[in-house]
């Protein structure tokens, strides 16, 4: 029942994001035409993070659908780090896009083109309406996927430029001021930069095979240290394949009395419960290895000291 639950879950999460990526991405093009027709920035700079919304659905489809894919002799972690690389090409691509808009905008500061409020309002009203329906399709499964969390937000995100454009184009009808054009662009560039900040730091971090944020590897150790029949710890190491998917590895060193099995499983059901790793690779030691040099072979290690090694899923 559980299983058939979950494909279920992803089927629909599936849908609801093939829906949301038509949507977005036929109106990106929409947009694109309005802006250029218009002369209006705050358009193409809405376009822009449009943009960013529709690469990010498309990663976070090809996730849904590439996970499915099972490892094999050449990736034997899987395909995960399809979505960090994507993610950070993304990155990439939002700030060389978001300084563009942010140049552009300082150079029609003193030199604002006849903006055509009409057009742009029509297009950044129709841009609002398809978030407000990508967004209506997400919300099924935002609260039990953090990946369907993840687009969720971005089309929220995108929701409030297109507020800011609205408001924009009829500031410009009645006032006359085409320099809110370049205001309200600036306002979205600015409002993409922190965000794009955090998702490149995020997925360098994943790249780097550093610890993962919600991780704090000190209180790791002290769970491990806390299990009956173990003296010391060394060699931790904490890492994530892809988001949500932690490992974890770990030399232990344990009292004779005590079996390595059973500190074995009091480790893994220690950290699945306290901070939900279930991925993990413990070997244990009655004495603890010498660190000759960082050169030192794993395999002569464990035959030197007559290891036992634990691997967990």
């Amino acid at each position: 029942m559980s299983a058939g639950h979950n494909h279920a879950a992803g089927n629909n999460n599936e849908k609801a994001l093939w829906i949301a990526v038509a949507l977005t991405g036929s109106f990106l093009i929409a947009e694109v035409i309005g802006g250029i027709i218009s002369q209006s920035l705050a358009l193409l700079s809405d376009a822009a993070h449009m943009f960013t919304d529709v690469a990010a659905l498309a990663i976070s489809l090809a996730a849904v659908r590439i996970a499915r894919r099972p490892a094999d002799k050449q990736r034997s972690f899987g395909y995960y780090r399809f979505e960090i690389l994507a993610a950070a090409f993304n990155a990439l691509l939002l700030f060389a896009v978001a300084i563009y808009i942010l140049y552009e905008a300082y150079r029609r500061l003193s030199s604002p083109p006849e903006i055509q409020s009409s057009t742009m309002l029509v297009i950044a009203v129709l841009g609002l309406i398809i978030n407000l329906i990508s967004m209506r399709v997400l919300t099924g499964g935002k609260d039990e996927s953090l990946n369907l969390k993840g687009a969720y937000l971005e089309v929220w995100s995108d929701m409030l430029g297109s507020l800011g454009v609205i408001a924009g184009a009829v500031i410009i009808r009645f006032t006359g001021w085409a320099w809110v054009d370049s205001v309200v662009a600036v306002g979205i560039g600015l409002w993409v930069l922190p965000r794009t900040w955090v998702l490149l730091k995020a997925s360098l971090n994943i790249l780097l095979e550093g610890v993962p944020e919600e991780i704090d590897v000190g209180h790791v150790g002290d769970a491990i240290a806390a299990v009956p029949g173990v003296q010391s710890y060394h060699d931790l190491h904490v890492w994530a394949i892809t988001s949500g998917k932690v490992s974890l590895t770990v030399h232990v060193v344990h009292v004779p009395e005590v079996s390595a099995s059973s500190v074995l499983d009091a480790i893994r059901e220690r950290l699945a419960h306290d901070f939900r790793i279930t991925h993990v690779t413990i070997q244990c030691e009655l004495v603890e290895c010498e660190q000759i040099d960082e050169d030192y072979h794993f395999g002569s290690h464990a035959e030197a000291h007559g290891s036992h090694a634990g691997h967990g899923h």
